[in-house]
């Protein structure tokens, strides 16, 4: 007798509310059983654009800040395109040299003249990595670009992946110089028509420069946001093109494999098969994710502590497993 009745109640209802239940039908016993993750602060899924289910863990909050770490990469990706889009970089092809010279060592290896944007963007400059061991030592410098540039070289440029924050945040210096503003103040402008996207504190090296992908301050609806916008191929909900689709289709492009799993990596997304459909994931250190699944036109954000890491421990492949069911679910 209840199950009809609860038939007859949903028959009455509009089509897309009808749609709306079953979709979070769906997703909410995937985030309740998520619980058990003990390092997961929030997650929300959003099917063509609608948010259908969302849940916040351990006394966090889905609309507190976190720090998204690496997976800012992707964001400072998407602020080349927008700079190469608006004629401000020349391209991928572009020598770092004709921006950064005058921060290059004296007596340079002239593999610095070889190595391109494009290098940068995809982890394959050559450079030796300001990630890992070498961090610690790096931000305590008094020149970060000036460090990362003299440093030397662990591969040739273009070879294979060397991953590494110094690599983005010469982008960033790249941005900056090319421009003549800063990072966040490009990021801020040019985002602008974005509803929802917004960068809180941010930080920046000893000459002003904004850290390229570390140490970003953003909600997970800003970064769902931003998702979002790659997803529908560069356009807001409004109509407003930000970015083009050359560039996503660019970004998205398997350049090498990454060095931590296997899986691909483009212009700083990397990309990965789940459930049996192409995923482009941004990733940051203690689990924070930016899940885009073109085919479900689905986009999946979760945050977690910035204080452990998220690779060794098996957590992130907790992750993928939870997004795998999640795709499954959609």
């Amino acid at each position: 007798m209840k199950r009809r009745t609860a038939l007859a109640l949903m028959a009455t209802l509009p089509f897309a509310s009808l749609v709306r239940a079953q979709s979070t039908e769906g997703f909410q016993p995937l985030l309740e059983k998520a619980d058990a993750l003990d390092s997961l602060k929030a997650v929300i899924v959003s099917v063509d654009g609608r948010e259908v289910a969302s849940r916040a863990y351990h006394g966090a909050s889905l609309s507190g800040s976190t720090n998204i770490k690496s997976a800012s990469k992707s964001i400072v990706s998407a602020l080349v395109g927008m700079a190469i889009d608006r004629k401000i970089l020349d391209g991928t092809d572009q020598p770092i040299a004709s921006v950064l010279r005058t921060d290059f060592p004296s007596g340079p290896d002239p593999r610095l003249e070889r190595v391109t944007i494009g290098n940068l963007l995809s982890m394959k400059s050559g450079l030796e990595r300001m990630s890992g061991p070498n961090y610690g030592r790096w931000v305590s410098s008094r020149n970060w670009v000036r460090m990362a540039l003299g440093s030397g070289f662990a591969g040739e440029p273009g070879g294979g992946m060397l991953y590494s924050t110094g690599s983005t945040h010469l982008l960033s210096a790249i941005l900056t110089k090319a421009s003549g503003r800063s990072t966040l103040a490009l990021a801020r402008d040019w985002f602008s028509p974005l509803d929802g996207f917004s960068i809180g504190a941010w930080e920046r090296d000893p000459q002003g420069i904004y850290l390229g992908g570390n140490q970003m301050a953003m909600t997970a609806r800003s970064l769902l946001a931003f998702g979002e916008l790659y997803r529908r191929g560069g356009v807001t909900p409004d109509g407003d093109r930000l970015l083009s689709q050359t560039w996503i289709d660019q970004s998205w492009v398997q350049r090498t494999n990454s060095v931590f799993n296997g899986d691909g990596y483009g212009y700083c997304w990397f990309i990965k098969d789940m459930a049996g459909e192409k995923v482009y994931y941004a990733w940051g250190y203690g689990g924070q994710m930016l899940y885009i699944v073109p085919s479900k036109k689905l986009s999946v954000v979760m945050t977690s502590r910035e204080d452990a890491p998220s690779a060794r421990t098996g957590y992130r492949d907790q992750l993928h497993g939870l997004m795998s069911d999640i795709i499954s679910a959609a």
